[in-house]
């Protein structure tokens, strides 16, 4: 090779050796935890407002029935709740504020199931291992304070999660038309019409009053 190619050679892999190599962008970990709060729909409502919130997925856990449908969860017997996974960024929202936000968007005094939705699919829990056991265990002794009274809502072992229907996911902001005794009307529409009549906030707002995050005053 003549000298003067070597000699550039040289020099044109000194120059790559300058730059700095790029290295992939780090993320702030996602972490999730896992609450049961009645109606799915109204929880992943709730949830995906908070900011640092990634997602907020509707589904089933705590039963022993895999796989199951929303079908087989209504009906009872599966032992499963209603529940929603909510995937969060640590480093905006951390998981103290998490489980202190699903006391105050709940009536967690209620054992039976949750506003007009009765039965035990549709009862309070979170379900925590390791240490967001502890930290929900305190979010529940905050809140009990906070209330006066005994709050019911145990903290029972994780479990595997399954994902709700396609239907079930985003239902609050959904576009599909409706059949209801009103005629048909847009899906989200029929969740605001659902989620008043069922005196979910009016109960959240006795409750927690100015306290509650997701309800006017």
């Amino acid at each position: 090779m003549p000298h003067i190619f070597r000699r550039a050679t040289r020099l044109a892999l000194a120059s790559l050796a300058a730059i700095p190599l790029l290295t992939a962008p780090t993320f702030a970990a996602e972490q999730k935890i896992t609450v049961a709060g009645g109606c799915f729909w109204c929880v992943e409502a709730d949830f995906e407002k908070v900011p640092g919130v990634i997602e907020a997925v509707s589904g089933y856990t705590g039963g022993s029935t895999d796989n199951p449908s929303y079908k087989q969860v209504s009906r009872g017997g599966t032992g499963h709740y209603e529940a929603v996974q909510i995937r969060y960024d640590d480093s905006k929202v951390s998981r103290d504020q998490l489980y202190s936000l699903f006391f105050r968007s709940v009536d967690p005094l209620d054992a039976g199931g949750q506003f007009c939705d009765r039965g035990e699919s549709y009862r309070t829990a979170i379900f925590a291992s390791g240490s967001d056991k502890a930290a929900a265990q305190q979010a529940k002794a905050n809140a009990q304070s906070a209330l006066g009274a005994k709050v019911v809502t145990p903290i029972l072992p994780e479990q595997t999660f399954w994902p709700a229907e396609a239907e079930h996911q985003d239902y609050y902001k959904g576009d599909n038309l409706i059949l209801s005794r009103f005629g048909p009307i847009r899906q989200s529409n029929a969740y605001d019409r659902y989620r008043e009549a069922c005196g979910r906030d009016q109960r959240v707002r006795e409750l927690w009053g100015s306290d509650a995050p997701f309800v006017g005053g």
